[in-house]
């Protein structure tokens, strides 16, 4: 009797399986067409974000470049004491952590800002004139904004500079100073993302019901608690998302931009994380100590995340899974 009890709980179990085979088989079929959209998508991570995951083995490694990966020797944690012994590192952490901050904190407000400014234009022509105006500055190159900003405060020719120096007979040099090196990031910064940030919200903004705002006018409400018990509430979903997927990228600091800006005499306040890198990894060719950073940014980023994710939970929010 225990024997054909198994054989029935056995079959089953083949028959429950096989039939979430076949649901799964006429799902693939049914939706093919939207797979079939997902497949560049999924193809993209995984040759150029899963794949190259094999290369956080030179963090272990003392590369070889002739070598390779398989043939290199293994040294174990030998990178990482190199990268957490270093007199540098320790500033390095100090600034890339300043500079993400000051980018969370002073971003993120006025791409709300500007987007709440645009949600209560009614003048279309001037409305699209003004999202246009500020979303264009987000495809030029750090190269191009660095050109520009060289081009106002250059020492000697640029056009606030020379105004400086003419009116107030001193010599202006905002570019290797090193109280304005984070505060130039920042206001940069700004004026090329915000238009952009302010499109995700835009979109968000565009979700909330018109009802709630016909039934806040009724009850007597006026435009400032609209916006605190409707709008804002509306957006705070999109603005948890991001700023936990922010948090998430808290040791990069924005590599491109801190780059061109860097120079010697703004190091002590400006020389991030990813900066050394590019110094020890590219240009000394020392592979297996950028991996090694790369592979504990990749571990703090991870347990950012994961934590952000679970106190928006608790504090009420969606977070992203």
């Amino acid at each position: 009797m225990t024997v054909k009890t198994s054989h029935v709980a056995t079959g089953s179990a083949d028959h429950g399986i096989g039939q979430r085979f076949r649901n799964a088989g006429k799902a693939l079929v049914r939706y093919k067409w939207f797979y079939l959209m997902m497949l560049p998508g999924i193809l993209y991570f995984i040759i150029y974000h899963y794949i190259p995951m094999g290369g956080l083995l030179i963090a272990f490694q003392k590369y070889n470049l002739s070598k390779g990966i398989f043939g290199s020797e293994w040294v174990g944690f030998d990178n990482f004491r190199t990268v957490f012994s270093s007199p540098d590192f320790p500033n390095l952490i100090k600034n890339t952590l300043i500079i993400s901050v000051y980018r969370i904190v002073f971003n993120m407000v006025p791409d709300v800002l500007l987007a709440l400014i645009l949600n209560e234009i009614r003048v279309q022509w001037f409305k699209r004139a003004i999202q246009t105006i500020t979303y264009g500055p987000y495809f030029l190159s750090w190269i191009i904004v660095y050109g520009l900003v060289f081009s106002f405060l250059a020492p000697d020719s640029g056009l606030i500079s020379t105004w400086w120096r003419d009116h107030m007979g001193e010599t202006l040099n905002l570019l290797t100073d090193k109280d304005w090196f984070r505060p130039i990031l920042i206001l940069t910064d700004i004026w090329k993302s915000t238009g952009y940030g302010a499109i995700i919200y835009l979109a968000a903004l565009a979700t909330i019901n018109g009802e709630l705002y016909e039934a806040a006018v009724v009850d007597g409400a006026g435009r400032w608690r609209q916006l605190w018990h409707i709008t804002l509430p509306g957006i705070r979903e999109v603005f948890v998302l991001l700023l936990i997927l922010r948090i998430g990228h808290i040791m990069e600091a924005g590599f491109d931009q801190v780059y061109i800006f860097l120079n010697a005499r703004v190091y002590e306040v400006g020389d991030i994380i990813d900066t050394w890198v590019f110094r020890r990894g590219i240009e000394n060719l020392e592979f297996s100590v950028a991996s090694a950073v790369g592979f504990f940014k990749s571990v703090i980023g991870f347990v950012l995340v994961v934590a952000a994710n679970k106190i928006s939970k608790k504090l009420g929010g969606s977070g992203i899974w």
